[in-house]
């Protein structure tokens, strides 16, 4: 019997479709005997997700934030700490330098004997500006807390393998006596977890297809993958044209501030073994093309003139990319005073609670206003972002829409009976990634993937499997739980907290945590990091890079280097 499933049409003689309507269950809430505290270092949209994501999908205790900004620290931990309490000291920190003036005081107090009320921190979230990475992961690896990285790791190849050599210290130390304070703020020892929040990975969808590919092996081996990352129009613009990462000079190529999961993600489908454990299989070389092709002033439309800054544009009200249009009449007429009308002004959330939408309209509309011009600093303007600025006229360089082809050759590691090697998942493939800023879709992604036995098509709802030898195609409709990257942002809360809990209660060392509940480890974040750079070189250069020349190269031979 043949089925068709939402816009799935089928001929019963060519493709007919076993569509049973699958759905993996959501994801069970994680509840621990003695909760993990949290510390959210960066109060601002990620530091939010991390802490809602965390409290959705376990019991952890949010205990602390570190956030400069007063506003956006009081929201936060009125939303997740203190409530309608006023907050105690070891609660809010203006910088994650005086939280470890005051975690290391409280720990040679909990040495001297002292009995402490303030308890310490089980695990942090790094979630500041990429460009402020290396700065805070660096500086509080010595403390031997678990951490949590917002992705990328850092915004260089230099400032990566300087975090690298951190963790890589931090988890080889003996940190007996230094360690945080448990619960009942006694002194513990214990290896710290290492998260990198390359959210792809813990999707239900995301995880299921791997599943599909790499362990049911329905399409038998796979010999290409298509993936495309939809940035979407206006979130590019938004972003970066307007926003913080529209610089490489002040923060790094999009294809590392926007798609460095994406590259992960086929790094984990195509290096990483099935089951985790064993040698990856490492790329042979790699390409890439890309450039700023339409955010530019020489695409600035002639009707717009000599205007730089949206509100005093003739040209406005015919504009796709309106400033006015995208936050205003898009965002916040329509009630919506969260991402990204509250990126432009955090404080506009409580002004349309408080005065209504005319004053928060008001208060939208003056930051809009905000331009520069030829008598302003660079330093200023490279500062903050400029959300009101024409995007033909602003001052961003990233590319806008770039691919990257990465090949892979065989790479057997053991024979069979008869001396021929074993390719099954080690043979040559490949993996074509493209960015595109000009989408419908908002980071939606959708690809293909060929293998020896059939071929998967898949969006962000659904997986379609289908097989050459029977006809038959079959949908997967995974379990897409709340939250952001579909479900991604908990999964890997959720994931992260257990892997910090079973090495708190000495369940499993910390290595084993790392791959049963992560499935990653510093190593392959770091790698995947590294392959970004690569293919930024290959891009600027118009180049073919040799992987494993490039990585004796430009890895190796820095990476032990102090």
């Amino acid at each position: 019997m043949t089925h068709s499933t939402g816009n799935d049409t089928t001929t019963p003689q060519t493709t007919p479709i076993e569509a049973d309507g699958t759905f993996t269950a959501a994801p069970g809430r994680a509840r621990f005997e003695k909760p993990p505290r949290v510390l959210i270092i960066g109060a601002g949209s990620r530091g939010t997700a991390y802490a809602k994501s965390a409290r959705n999908s376990t019991n952890a205790i949010i205990a602390a934030v570190c956030e400069p900004i007063a506003y956006k620290r009081a929201e936060f931990g009125r939303k997740f700490i203190w409530g309608t309490k006023e907050p105690a000291p070891e609660q809010q920190f203006e910088d994650w330098k005086q939280w470890v003036k005051f975690e290391e005081t409280r720990r040679k107090r909990v040495q001297a004997g002292e009995k402490v009320r303030e308890k310490g921190i089980d695990a942090v979230f790094v979630c500041v500006l990429d460009e402020m990475h290396e700065e805070v992961v660096c500086g509080i690896a010595a403390l031997g807390v678990s951490i949590c990285c917002e992705k990328p790791l850092a915004t260089s190849l230099e400032s990566c393998m300087a975090i690298y050599r951190a963790l890589k210290s931090a988890a080889g130390k003996d940190v007996s006596g230094g360690s945080n304070g448990d619960a009942d703020g006694h002194v513990k020892t214990r290896e710290p977890i290492f998260g990198i929040c390359h959210v792809l990975r813990y999707s239900q969808h995301n995880m299921m297809l791997r599943h599909l590919v790499l362990e049911q092996e329905v399409i038998g081996d796979v010999l290409s993958i298509e993936h495309v990352e939809p940035v979407g129009w206006w979130h590019f613009s938004h972003s970066y044209v307007r926003g913080n990462w529209r610089k490489e000079s002040t923060t790094a190529p999009s294809l590392l501030t926007k798609s460095c999961h994406d590259i992960d993600f086929l790094m984990w489908m195509l290096s990483t073994p099935a089951k985790g454990n064993g040698e990856p299989h490492l790329p042979s070389h790699l390409t890439s093309t890309g450039s700023r092709k339409f955010f530019r002033k020489e695409r600035k439309p002639i009707a717009a003139g000599a205007a730089t800054n949206c509100l005093s544009c003739p040209h406005e009200k015919d504009c796709d990319y309106s400033a006015k249009k995208i936050y205003l009449e898009r965002q916040l007429l329509s009630g919506n005073t969260g991402w990204p009308v509250k990126i432009v002004n955090p404080e506009i959330e409580e002004c349309y609670k408080s005065a209504g939408v005319k004053a928060a309209s008001k208060m939208l509309l003056k930051d809009l206003r905000e331009d520069y011009d030829s008598d302003t600093l660079v330093n200023e303007i490279e500062s903050r972002p400029w959300y009101g600025r024409c995007v033909w006229e602003a001052d961003n360089d990233v590319c806008d829409d770039q691919c990257v082809t990465i090949t892979w050759d065989d790479d057997p590691i053991a024979n069979d009976k008869d001396g021929r090697p074993i390719l099954k998942q080690r043979g040559a493939k490949t993996a074509q990634f493209h960015m595109i800023a000009f989408t419908e879709k908002i980071c939606a992604r959708r690809g293909r993937i060929y293998g020896t036995k059939g071929e998967i098509e898949y969006d962000s709802s659904r997986i379609k499997v289908h097989n050459f030898s029977t006809g038959y195609t079959r949908v997967h409709r995974p379990h897409v739980a709340s939250g952001g990257h579909g479900g991604g942002d908990e999964g890997l809360a959720r994931q992260f907290l257990q892997a910090v809990n079973a090495v708190d209660h000495h369940a499993m060392p910390a290595a084993e945590a790392q791959r049963k509940y992560l499935g990653c480890d510093l190593d392959e974040a770091f790698r995947s990091h590294a392959m970004v750079f690569a293919a930024e070189e290959a891009r600027k250069e118009r180049k073919v890079v040799d992987w494993k020349q490039w990585w004796e190269d430009e890895v190796e031979k820095q990476l032990h280097q102090r």
